[in-house]
């Protein structure tokens, strides 16, 4: 049988550690392309929950018959929820961890819809259901109504804290009416910041927002899965009035990220509709901001998120068509020499965001192959030289202390010196690491090979 050099051995066991190596690296690489952008928003927000939820939401605001129910949060406040001035109603589900305030200017009409809207996706959530949840006092101006209810569609309102004003149906007292939402304020900060910065940095833009006076415009890449854009300006003309909103280079059912940097911002539009399904895509995030301000003539769309829990934001637009949240507070207003009406309305956001949870734990890959220490016999013992044989009585310098072992002894004396005065410092060939193999044939048969071959005066081969 031919023998394996070790030259090939060693090289078939790089070319299988290479092999090895490269397998594990494009596993990872897969999973990381997968798992790349794949969150939802917190705590399952932005799509629609059962309920029964349509197959496609309508492109405008309408008023026809309800046949559709969401049981997700529409709006979400971290804060308290103020409503002042002509505001009208917030469809969906609603959330306030602290106080909810009614006090509208006189004047205008004196109520405020929650759940169901008269205009809007009219899809608001399952009948019995909370359809505003209140941590703290909930409190109505005199001569106003809180509803949560429209003809034979009603829902609940349920506060933690003190009650005044009129609200229909009655409502319900539970101190712990927010809790299962408490933690969602924390968890939507996290988010907020980690969509827009990484380790500390903008995160990287996949396209462009340029603010030409008359619009700002959102180039996009054309292929990229998740579109990000970073905006450190506010969204109107440098006069201060509205402008439009567009977008180009969007791949179909990608997802459009708009983080929103700076400490105030306005949006200040008169945009009405987005391109064909991306209004459902669409995430607007101030993760900084103190103050903001939604204003001008818009339906706005898209949905908001906003991270800071110590800001104020107001909304003065007449329709939100998209999820809100915010970890501060939140006034629906109308403007003090506008129109009312201003309108929250329930629409989903069925997007694909950075994740921003820790992966699970995996065993790092850093030795995805045996460690190649060495696959020959360990060099403590290189020199497999017989112990001195006395082979015969030709042998011209025996060594006196030599114990003269049996030649099929295979055990090495290190400091035993060669057996031939020729070569007195050179051990036979195969004692060199590099001749792993001859050890495997056994140490007998290998002293026995190198005794006949002194005998007879030739060299190893």
């Amino acid at each position: 049988m031919e023998k394996i050099a070790p030259e090939r051995r060693r090289e078939r066991r790089r070319l299988a550690l290479i092999a090895a190596s490269t397998v594990g690296a494009t596993a990872l690489v897969g999973a990381l392309a997968v798992t790349g952008h794949a969150d939802p928003l917190p705590g399952d927000l932005g799509p629609c929950k059962p309920g029964k939820c349509p197959t496609k939401y309508p492109d405008d605001n309408g008023s026809g018959t309800v046949t559709y129910r969401d049981d997700n949060i529409n709006v979400f406040v971290g804060g308290d929820f103020l409503v002042r001035e002509a505001a009208a109603e917030a469809e969906g589900k609603v959330v306030v961890l602290g106080d909810f305030d009614q006090k509208k200017k006189p004047g205008v009409s004196g109520v405020y819809n929650v759940g169901v809207a008269g205009v809007g996706s009219r899809v608001p959530p399952e009948d019995g259901t909370d359809f505003l949840t209140v941590g703290k006092d909930l409190t109505v101006a005199d001569r106003q109504r809180l509803l949560a209810e429209e003809g034979a569609i009603h829902g609940v309102v349920r506060y933690g804290g003190t009650r005044s004003g009129t609200v229909s149906p009655a409502p319900v007292h539970d101190t712990a009416a927010a809790d299962p939402y408490k933690a969602l304020r924390g968890q939507l900060t996290d988010a907020s910041r980690c969509y827009a910065y990484v380790n500390g940095a903008s995160r990287a833009p996949t396209g462009t927002a340029v603010n030409n006076n008359t619009e700002t415009l959102f180039t996009g890449d054309g292929t990229s899965a998740l579109q990000v854009f970073t905006v450190d300006f506010d969204l109107e003309s440098t006069t201060g009035r509205q402008q439009g909103i567009r977008f180009a280079g969007i791949p179909a059912g990608a997802t459009v990220l708009v983080n929103v940097l700076g400490a105030h911002r306005t949006v200040d539009s008169y945009i009405n509709q987005l391109p064909d399904g991306l209004r459902e895509r669409v995430l607007w995030n101030f993760p900084d901001a103190t103050k903001v301000k939604f204003e001008g003539t818009a339906q706005f769309a898209g949905s908001v998120l906003i991270g800071n829990p110590a800001s104020t934001t107001t909304v003065t637009m007449p329709g939100m068509n998209g999820r809100f949240f915010t970890t501060g507070d939140l006034t629906h207003a109308s403007e003090v020499d506008g129109g009312g009406g201003q309108e929250f309305h329930a629409y989903p956001f069925n997007g694909d965001l950075p994740s921003c949870t820790d992966p699970t734990p995996t065993p790092t890959p850093t030795d995805p192959t045996p460690t190649p220490t060495d696959p020959t016999p360990t060099p403590t013992d290189p020199t497999p030289t017989p112990t001195d044989p006395t082979p015969t009585p030709t042998d011209p310098t025996p060594t006196p202390t030599d114990p003269t072992p049996t030649p099929t002894d295979p055990t090495p004396t290190p400091t035993d010196p060669t057996p031939t005065p020729t070569e007195p410092t050179h051990p036979p060939p195969h004692a060199h690491p590099h001749r792993p193999h001859e050890r495997r044939l056994g140490e007998r048969w290998v002293g026995q090979r190198w005794l006949d071959q002194w005998r007879f005066g030739r060299r190893w081969r």
